[in-house]
């Protein structure tokens, strides 16, 4: 506690400067720095508030332990237990939220998203989960004000998707769907089965922070291009022109294709949005590796091969294995009500870090 005090009498001697410098004609005048400040200003002040509060309460617990002492009838003295025992509790929960405020913010929770879909084992079921997925995450984003864009998408002919690649831009969408990434099982009768057997299939997600062109520089040298004519399921040509794009990286032997454009200009300006996401994420990656202690307060390591939630039909559940959650709610989860899920998420990655970095 002495530790964490410590911290917060400097916040609020920062917060107390900034105070000062925001009133300063010469910095009014300096925009950059006055916008930095304001924005450093904005940031320090709820946990500055919730400090105060703190130091309120701590100053009521002094004053009512004495006055325990000082209570002569019994009910008297009854009431100011009660009273210093609602106190010690608020004192808890506000030391809790400080410690929840003090969280440093990752840059990238501002970021908005590429996410890539693909079906893994289960063949059509798979794929068709994989739409599923979509409509999940399109209804969340909906739900939100968030745009959706697809990028690519390699359908397969009965309502389904080998593989579907979109944007989502908007506010906060990475902190929001950070934890997605990995494989998502299902497990119901499919539509094909006249037995009437429960078949188990998996979907791999990932979910990329999208990088800026001048975060991720890439060079005509560093890439290959080729152009093609697009195909439809099953193979037949779905174009009469070479509109379809190949771009390969040189350096990491990364492929990324997109066909869904009638225009070749605008498929190779998806094709680079994507690779540079699948680089900015290799990067990140990287650096979150020489940083063993934040990585080890993340939920899961966001390995696409790490199973992560299992959608169950026959007992409407959905299960999130990494925080042993489970919902009998199954088809709101479907239309988008993840909420819930995403909440307790980012609310055990927190703890876990608190644990490392403040206990």
């Amino acid at each position: 506690m002495k530790h964490l005090k410590n911290k917060l009498d400097g916040i609020v001697g920062r917060f107390e400067e900034i105070q000062k410098l925001i009133s300063d004609p010469d910095v009014i005048r300096d925009n950059n720095r006055y916008k930095a400040l304001t924005q450093e200003y904005s940031g320090l002040q709820n946990i500055v508030e919730e400090y105060r509060n703190l130091l309120g309460i701590e100053n009521e617990i002094e004053n009512t332990g004495g006055l325990v002492q000082e209570a002569g009838d019994p009910d008297m003295k009854e009431f100011v237990r009660q009273e210093l025992k609602d106190l010690e509790k608020a004192r808890e929960e506000s030391v809790r939220r400080l410690k929840f405020l003090m969280i440093p913010k990752d840059p990238l929770d501002l970021k908005n998203i590429i996410m890539e879909i693909r079906a893994g084992t289960g063949g059509e079921e798979a794929a068709l989960f994989v739409a599923d997925l979509f409509r999940m995450y399109s209804h969340y984003s909906e739900s939100k004000k968030w745009k959706i864009e697809i990028l690519s998408a390699n359908e397969t002919g009965i309502g389904g998707f080998k593989e579907i690649i979109f944007s989502v831009t908007g506010k906060s969408v990475y902190e929001n769907l950070r934890y997605e990434s990995g494989v998502h099982r299902v497990q119901r009768v499919p539509a094909t089965e006249s037995g009437g057997r429960i078949h188990t299939s998996a979907v791999t997600v990932a979910v990329l922070p999208e990088a800026e062109e001048t975060e991720i520089d890439l060079s005509p040298e560093d890439l290959r291009i080729d152009v093609y004519r697009s195909s439809g399921p099953g193979g037949q040509s779905v174009n009469t022109t070479d509109s379809a794009v190949r771009i390969t990286h040189i350096a990491t032997g990364m492929v990324v294709t997109c066909q869904d454009e009638k225009s070749q200009h605008k498929n190779k300006a998806k094709a680079l949005r994507v690779l540079r996401a699948r680089l900015y994420e290799m990067e990140e990656k990287k650096k979150q590796q020489e940083r063993s202690k934040a990585r080890r307060s993340q939920i899961g390591s966001g390995d696409r091969s790490e199973r992560i939630r299992t959608y169950n039909f026959p007992q409407n559940r959905v299960t999130d294995h990494r925080i042993n959650l489970t919902l009998y709610r199954l088809e709101e989860v479907l239309q988008g009500a993840l909420d819930e899920i995403i909440g307790a998420l980012k609310i055990n990655a927190r703890e876990e870090y608190l644990k490392l970095e403040l206990s």
